[in-house]
């Protein structure tokens, strides 16, 4: 009785009250674009960022402007960081952190290597560099080398 008591009056509530509960009572989570990107020869592009803690070492990526798509952000943020742009890009998987409110959409992306002549790095950005996947730098996370091995993992199943 109490339960359809209480959805009869959320129903009937305005547009804003509804909205409201909903920001009020649900989890919000921050959302990012990443792109494991790889070169005609199969090695990945790793970017040394300046502000992320260990190594630095990571692939291109940030967050999700407002009403902006995952796809876009992803090439925004190499854009960014590098000048440089994407051949094509597609999906690759996403995840959601456990340790941070956080949901990532990673791509799996291709460029040239040659691309890489036309780099101009932002204020994050200490270096750009191709890897050989069995010669990823050594203080790589691993969190950042499991994240590559499945993104690649998916290419090579298609």
């Amino acid at each position: 009785m109490l339960k359809s008591l209480l959805a009869r009056a959320w129903r009937g509530a305005p547009r804003f009250v509804r909205r409201g509960g909903v920001w009020l009572t649900q989890p919000r989570f921050a959302v990012t674009a990443g792109a494991v990107v790889s070169d005609e020869r199969g090695r990945v592009l790793l970017l040394k960022h300046v502000l992320r803690k260990g190594s630095g070492w990571g692939v291109p990526g940030g967050f999700l402007k407002a009403s902006e798509q995952p796809e876009a952000a992803v090439r925004r943020e190499l854009r960014e960081e590098t000048g440089l742009e994407l051949d094509g890009v597609e999906l690759a998987f996403v995840r959601a952190l456990k340790d941070v409110r956080q949901v990532e959409v990673i791509f799996r992306g291709r460029m040239r290597a040659a691309a890489l002549g036309g780099l101009q790095k932002g204020f994050e950005i200490d270096r750009a560099e191709w890897f050989a996947r069995d010669a990823l730098p050594e203080g790589l996370s691993a969190d950042q080398r499991r994240l590559i091995e499945r993104a690649l993992a998916v290419n090579a199943r298609e």
